[in-house]
């Protein structure tokens, strides 16, 4: 097998070297190509002799972009077996097969009938195979092979995702790394240098550079000063081919902004103030302002004011206004313009936060001398006290004198001293301003406080703390605590306790009572004797002396009143009443009416039960086991014989027709029934009687019987019974042989039945 490439080239769209890598791949006319051997993309072959040829196909090459008006041809298929002579046929399948390549099935000619773009697409996959035109039978067996697309400079570089912005510190050593840009070109890396790119500076030289082959910008200058310039704009182009001469190139902007760094001290705009300030400035309130400048921004130019030296340093502070970045002067103290005219002082501003790279820079801080001139005010008159406390005793006479105010006017050397005397009010004490005028001018006040705190005189007399409900038991035993009472006084603590409890000793001694003074403000009331009565005496009134330990000594006299009570045994109160006399000896009142109560339902419901014992009827069953159960009366009667309509009597004459047999739920009775002997004609009763027989028989032995009292009845009158009617209407003028001591045997539910029927017996038999 033989392979043929040629290449035709474009003079306008390929370079010297496609043109050099072409004829290196592509300058014989055919190859002749064995089993194993491989063509690599570069052109070189590996050779690996076989004593038998073969049908392997590698790859084929097509310029992209082709822009001639013929199509390119691409290369040849040729198999060893054609002779030259229209026998075999080329046929040619796979990607782009017919549409984009297309063969001539007679040389193997393959061409390209559009431009293809190896950015889209960079190879072909394909099939070739040679058959014999006359049999159609393969001469060479399927072979795979490609068709390359071979990349030409087609694509510049971009940047994508420029422009960039990027800050960089001022002050920065020469070659610190401020960004690296990357450009992409969509060409072939691996070929040529259509993807080889370089970089380059086309602004922002000489401050900035570009390293050609990483694109890593760096500061080409020392100590780029951000107060000097803050902004550059630095324009970097990528170009392709190595950054030779018909390369292509893109380009990119770059926003670079130097970041500010403490690299200058604060300064004050002048090295002298000077200040006025009038001697009548409050105190604590701002009298002035200071700025120092400092070219830095952000927290590089906060600072601090501080006073560092001069007479004012007591008299004055200064602190920082954070926005503003002001000294803010301030008063501590107040002025007087008659003792001192003017203070200096000499202020600091230093920077806050330091950066020790350019500690060189000098020292962060600056000074400045300032002058404060106080100015003179007409003043009001002063008060030789900010405020002044007096004492008066109560009940002093309208016009007494409380105490002395005095005042001067600090304007006049030789001022005037007023001597204000302040008398007791009309209409009692209080705290109340006065006020002063001075003397050059008269419409300046002064004002100042003066209390007046009234002393206290023993006037009040004590007396109880509150009226006292006092209880003694009538099971008391002499010297038993029965009540402590406590005294209150109008009067200061001076005047009012200690208070003293004694009896009057005017009066006899008491018998009943005695009182003690626990010397706390308190006293106790004890017993006497041991019992008291309340049929005797129910109260008891026992009159007190009360004295306080004021100046001279008041007293007051009380009289308690006792109250004699029936207790418990741990001492509580049950009663104090007097109707409460009458039960003493047996209940008390509540305990009474509850058993009165008591009585009153239980004869409430005697009545009632005999009311409904007299109503109720007797039963007609009386059973000793107590059985309860339900009778349920029907009062119809019959139609006779004539009535049909009653009941089917169709189930008699045909028993086979008759249900199948259901059980009960019912619970069986322990006693079984026992069967009444009947005499049926055996002619007329061949199928009822047998049916009847059954029945009586399942209800016998049934677990599942119908209720006890219940019955069940089984009866056909047959045709010319010599019987005659088997009605009970005339049973009772005619003798029954029927036997009833049965139902003495069925047990208690039927013990009322078979009493019944045995009266009758028995008066049948009489």
């Amino acid at each position: 097998m033989k392979i043929t490439s040629t290449s035709c080239i474009c003079p306008v769209l390929v370079c010297l070297c496609f043109v050099q890598r072409c004829y290196g791949t592509a300058h014989h006319s055919s190859i002749k190509v064995t089993r194993n051997q491989t063509k690599h993309i570069e052109g070189e072959t590996e050779v690996h002799h076989r004593p038998k040829r073969g049908w392997v196909w590698n790859q084929f090459f097509v310029l992209e972009e082709h822009m001639g008006p013929d199509p390119q041809y691409v290369g040849k298929l040729h198999s060893n077996s054609d002779k030259g002579d229209g026998s075999v046929k080329y046929i040619l399948t796979g990607e782009g097969a017919g549409t984009i390549f297309i063969i001539d099935d007679t040389t193997g000619d393959i061409h390209s009938t559009k431009s293809l773009d190896r950015e889209q697409k960079t190879h072909y996959v394909l099939h070739a195979q040679a058959i014999d035109r006359r049999t159609n039978k393969p001469l060479e067996p399927e072979s795979e092979f490609i068709i390359k697309v071979q990349d030409i400079n087609d694509n510049a570089p971009k940047f994508t995702d420029g422009p960039y912005i990027v800050t960089v510190p001022e002050m920065s050593d020469m070659g610190t790394s401020v960004l690296q840009v990357t450009a992409t070109d969509a060409d072939d890396p691996t070929y040529g240098n259509s993807a080889r790119v370089v970089y380059s500076i086309l602004q922002g030289q000489p401050y900035f550079s570009v390293d050609p082959k990483t694109g890593v910008i760096r500061t080409a200058l020392h100590n780029m000063d951000r107060e000097a310039r803050e902004h550059y704009s630095v324009v970097i182009q990528a170009k392709d081919m190595a950054g030779q001469v018909g390369g292509l190139s893109g380009s990119t902007t770059v926003n670079i902004t130097l970041t500010d760094v403490n690299d200058n001290p604060p300064r004050f705009p002048q090295k002298h103030y000077q200040l006025y300030v009038p001697e009548s400035a409050q105190v604590g309130s701002a009298v002035g302002k200071i700025k120092a400048n400092d070219a830095d921004t952000g927290s590089n130019a906060d600072m601090t004011y501080s006073i560092i030296n001069g007479d004012g340093i007591g008299i004055f502070s200064i602190s920082t206004d954070k926005e503003t970045r002001e000294g803010i002067l301030s008063l501590k103290k107040p002025l007087n313009y008659e003792k001192k005219k003017s203070y200096t002082l000499t202020i600091e501003g230093a920077n806050t936060h330091l950066d020790f790279r350019f500690s060189h820079l000098g020292p962060f801080k600056d000074a400045t001398m300032l002058k404060i001139i106080v100015g003179d005010v007409d003043e009001p008159p002063l008060f030789s006290m900010p405020s002044y406390i007096m004492e008066v005793y109560e009940n002093a006479k309208i016009g007494t004198v409380v105490g002395t105010v005095l005042a001067q006017d600090p304007d006049s050397a030789n001022s005037l001293v007023r001597r204000i005397e302040v008398p007791v009010p009309r209409y009692g004490l209080r705290a109340r301003p006065f006020q002063s005028r001075g003397p050059d001018n008269p419409g300046l006040l002064s004002h100042v406080t003066v209390g007046i705190r009234v002393l206290d005189v023993n006037d009040n007399p004590p007396e109880l703390a509150r009226e006292y409900d006092i209880v003694v038991c009538e099971n008391s035993k002499p010297g038993q605590v029965i009540h402590t009472i406590s005294a209150t006084d109008k009067d200061d603590f001076a005047n009012g306790p200690r208070f003293n409890f004694f009896l009057d000793e005017r009066l006899s001694i008491n018998p009943n009572f005695t009182l003690k003074d626990n010397e706390d403000n308190t006293a106790s009331i004890l017993t006497r004797r041991r019992r008291f009565s309340r049929t005797i005496q129910d109260v008891y009134y026992l009159p007190i002396m009360i004295s306080d330990g004021g100046i001279p000594s008041l007293s007051s006299s009380s009289t308690l009143t006792v109250r004699v009570c029936a207790c418990e045994r741990d001492g509580r109160v049950r009663t104090c009443h007097a109707e409460a006399f009458l039960s003493s000896a047996g209940l008390s009142t509540g305990a009474l009416i509850a058993i009165l109560l008591c009585v009153v339902i239980l004869l409430a419901i005697v009545v009632l039960f005999i009311t409904l014992r007299r109503s109720k009827k007797e039963p007609l069953i009386i059973s000793e086991e107590d059985v309860r159960e339900n009778v349920v009366t029907y009062d119809d009667e019959g139609g006779g014989e004539e009535d049909t309509e009653a009941f089917d009597i169709t189930a008699l004459r045909n028993p086979s027709a008759a249900e199948e047999l259901k059980y009960r739920r019912d619970i069986r009775p322990e006693v079984k029934l026992t069967p009444r002997h009947q005499t049926l004609s055996p002619l007329e009763s061949i199928d009822v009687q047998e049916f009847i027989k059954q029945k009586l028989a399942e209800a016998d032995l049934d677990p599942s019987v119908p209720p006890y009292d219940s019955l069940q009845t089984y009866a056909y009158e047959g045709q010319r019974s010599e019987a005659g009617s088997i009605s009970s209407l005339d049973s009772a003028t005619t003798q029954s042989d029927q036997d009833y001591h049965f139902l003495g045997d069925w047990g208690p539910e039927f013990k009322k039945l078979a009493e019944l029927y045995g009266e009758i017996e028995s008066e049948r038999t009489t």
